[in-house]
């Protein structure tokens, strides 16, 4: 069941000019979409209008062919999981409490988490390394722990599809790693997965598939190694950036050239 993009453009009340124009995007489930772009180029915007938070002034978002603003907030939930850049809690809740949240979707108004919930969410935890975390309260942790923490409660919701948000942006090398790992893993499951990065060798690393979104509103998109060219990211980041195959990793790397000092 994929999600479709088709042909949206959104422009802010006070904006004087689209943030997105005329935008199509899919995300397949089996498959990592990875979107770049600037900063302020609009990637958390197009994931807010996915997640129907903010309504695009044309075009469609098609979850399985229906258009998602005909589903309710639930029902979108129990497809679609968003994790967002960050997070700030209106109460203290345990790191474990707060993951078995993700599971509400599943439930009516009067349902509730029960045994089954709370072992699944365990097992989430340790799948991704930070189990120890489970007792601990979720506001007194660290912002690269809570990122973490907000990837289990979205894997906790079993979606069809996750949305990233920069999920790597406050997490040190190893955690990183540990990251992409498992976002490859859950597109290996059949989830269908889009994530937004400032890294491209992310997804030179990840992405089935590239999406560039530049500063005027535009995107295009294709097979990764087809996306990412030199020229392409001089032109989005405004910077020298050098592609170079790395025999060790059996992969292209992107890298910055060096800063030399007088």
């Amino acid at each position: 069941m994929g999600y479709q993009v088709e042909n949206i453009t959104f422009t802010y009340p006070s904006g004087k000019r689209p943030v997105l124009r005329d935008i199509s995007l899919s995300v397949e489930q089996g498959e990592v979409v990875v979107l770049l772009g600037p900063n302020g180029a609009g990637k958390t915007t197009l994931l807010l209008c996915m997640m129907n938070l903010l309504k695009p002034s044309a075009g469609q978002i098609c979850i399985g062919g229906q258009n998602i603003k005909d589903l309710s907030s639930r029902e979108l939930a129990g497809k679609v999981a968003y994790v967002p850049q960050s997070h700030e809690p209106a109460f203290d809740y345990t790191v474990l409490e707060f993951v078995i949240m993700g599971r509400a979707p599943k439930y009516g108004a009067f349902g509730r988490p029960d045994l089954g919930d709370e072992t699944r969410c365990l097992e989430i935890l340790e799948e991704l390394g930070i189990l120890h975390l489970a007792p601990h309260s979720y506001i007194e942790i660290s912002g690269g722990e809570r990122q973490q923490v907000l990837i289990a409660r979205a894997l906790a919701q079993e979606p069809e599809i996750l949305l990233f948000d920069e999920p790597t942006a406050h997490l040190d090398f190893g955690n990183q790693q540990r990251a992409l790992t498992m976002i490859h893993k859950m597109a290996e499951r059949g989830h269908g997965v889009l994530m937004t990065t400032h890294h491209p060798d992310h997804a030179l690393m990840l992405g089935d598939r590239t999406a560039l979104l530049y500063k005027d509103g535009n995107l295009i998109e294709g097979a990764t190694r087809d996306i990412i060219t030199e020229e392409r990211l001089t032109a989005v980041y405004d910077t020298n950036l050098c592609l170079i195959e790395i025999e060790k990793l059996g992969r292209q790397a992107c890298l910055l050239p060096g800063i030399r000092t007088k």
